[in-house]
């Protein structure tokens, strides 16, 4: 037990271990258990995907997280092809000091199973696509449920990103909050698996009153924070609608989108938890941690 203890802290030693607050035993024990074959690469309206739900529900549970009416489960239905599919967001909210809220999301869902090879693993497990997200709203989750902010934080794993981003377009749709109370939405999708020590932030080209808690927070952390990805007229190379944010935006909500570039795992059978970067993926969580406590404290 002490040779383990001792070998979590080289690895994660870093400049903000002075204020850690980040589980990092419990933040890789959820992303190994999502992106575990248990789970069957948790694509929507599966099997897999509901067991996913169960597990998440139940850290929301653990952490304190509280449900509105009584619920963290909200379905809504979307047309694929001939049929229609039912997908559930799940989320619930820590209460602040004011009722404005800042929207903490990351989207759960992954590809599902490929066509079954007898001579390779089909099933895409989805560890930093985007089983890391979820690990990262978790952290911050138990983090604020013991320190409480002074925004209501509205905390949100979202489903069938992959199909089109429609767990947030439902969301959007449908909030339980009036949408003129969102005054912020920091999204996660991938943000575990990057070998040049680089996390990106997108959102401060379209809102550049956050850019100061970007290079705030990029002072005082141990990876490379990099404000982009959101210029218009950038093709590709623009995150802005590339994921569970798109929607925010689109009703002129402010964003902060976290996320690395695109690596040889991704949308690839391959994207497994034992080739995620782990110290990097705990720095990472912590610098999202510590912008997140600063625009609480200072406001938006």
């Amino acid at each position: 037990m002490k040779m383990l203890c001792y070998s979590l802290c080289l690895l994660f030693a870093g400049p903000l271990l002075a204020q850690s607050s980040v589980d990092s035993a419990q933040l890789l024990k959820d992303v190994r258990t999502l992106s575990a074959d248990k789970f069957e690469g948790r694509k929507t309206g599966t099997r897999g995907n509901r067991l996913a739900q169960f597990y998440i529900i139940d850290r929301f549970k653990q952490i304190g997280i509280t449900p509105y009416h009584n619920t963290y489960e909200y379905p809504f239905y979307f047309q694929e092809g001939n049929k229609k599919v039912m997908g559930t967001n799940l989320f619930g909210y820590i209460p602040g000091k004011s009722s404005d809220v800042i929207v903490i999301s990351a989207h759960y869902d992954h590809l599902g199973i490929g066509r079954p090879n007898a001579a390779q693993d089909s099933i895409y497990n989805g560890a930093d696509d985007n089983a890391s997200g979820v690990g990262t709203i978790l952290a911050l989750a138990a983090y604020f449920k013991k320190n409480p902010p002074k925004y209501t934080l509205l905390f949100v794993a979202f489903d069938g990103e992959e199909e089109g981003l429609q767990g947030s377009r439902a969301f959007v749709q449908q909030p339980p909050v009036p949408l003129s109370t969102i005054r912020l939405n920091i999204n996660m999708d991938m943000v575990s698996h990057n070998d040049k020590n680089e996390l990106y932030v997108a959102g401060s080209t379209p809102y550049p009153q956050l850019k100061k808690f970007i290079d705030s927070a990029a002072a005082k952390s141990s990876i490379k924070l990099l404000a982009g990805h959101d210029v218009p007229g950038s093709g590709s190379d623009n995150w802005t609608n590339q994921s569970d944010q798109g929607p925010f935006h689109a009703q002129k909500i402010p964003f902060l989108y976290f996320g690395v570039e695109d690596h040889p795992d991704y949308h690839q059978l391959t994207d497994e938890y034992d080739h995620i970067n782990h110290r990097f993926y705990y720095q990472a969580v912590k610098t999202i941690l510590e912008m997140t406590r600063q625009i609480d404290d200072v406001g938006i």
